[in-house]
């Protein structure tokens, strides 16, 4: 089954290029608000079996939901075909991540949400999708990344507020919970580079830049570029 296919060489080298910068210099530290600081009330899920269909944004201090574009520039990287997968959502928000994987055919999407007033429309999205296959929890995205088993997720999709001090820990604890060809895809309010990543046990496959939100596909640092023809590993 196809992952996604791989990227050239001279595309493969241009989201290292982009995200490259003088040793030690770093961007400032974003609110999670301000990217997406009017919230639009609802959102849609772009693709899959669920298409079209509508996401509540509830009005939450620091909700920032990703938006409709950058999820499509996600799934057009990941090949839109899930199925089978093994996915992490662990700083769910509104869940939109997790249920655009869901959507895909993902086997088992975990969304875990430290706020309580999330709780329920992320159930009431559940129980409305029949996604039987999505399981939701409340806590802390962190302790929920470092519970998972050793190499037995292919997908960890991370979106911390972006004023959070949790950035590497959970970096370093997605790498961990990575199958051999797995993924993670983080949000940011700056670019991360390979100087960085590397220490953390991952490497810059593809990124991009939506505004002020910074959005990465990363892969393990010991991995070469995903084969287009593996199968999500066991």
């Amino acid at each position: 089954m196809k992952i996604f296919p791989p990227p050239s060489a001279s595309s493969a080298a241009k989201p290292a290029e982009k995200a490259a910068r003088a040793p030690g210099a770093r961007s400032p530290a974003l609110p999670k608000g301000k990217p997406h600081a009017k919230l639009p009330g609802e959102i849609r899920i772009v693709g899959g079996q669920y298409k079209r269909t509508k996401i509540p944004v509830p009005n939450r201090e620091g909700l920032r939901p990703t938006p409709d574009r950058v999820r499509e520039t996600l799934f057009n990287w990941l090949g839109q075909d899930l199925n089978g997968w093994r996915c992490a959502d662990v700083f769910a928000g509104t869940g939109a991540l997790g249920f655009e994987a869901a959507s895909r055919g993902a086997a088992d999407v975990l969304l875990c949400e430290q706020d309580a007033a999330l709780m329920a429309p992320l159930q009431a999205l559940k129980t409305r999708l029949k996604a039987d296959m999505v399981r939701i929890e409340r806590g802390d995205g962190l302790s929920a990344l470092r519970r998972l088993s050793a190499g037995s997720m292919h997908l960890v999709l991370l979106d911390p507020p972006f004023e959070s001090s949790v950035f590497e820990p959970a970096l370093k604890a997605a790498a961990e919970a990575l199958a051999p060809a797995g993924l993670v895809y983080l949000e940011a309010p700056r670019a991360w580079a390979n100087d960085e990543l590397l220490p953390l046990g991952l490497q810059v496959y593809r990124s991009g830049k939506a505004g002020a939100v910074h959005f990465h596909l990363l892969v393990k640092a010991e991995a070469a570029a995903p084969a287009a023809d593996n199968a999500p590993a066991a």
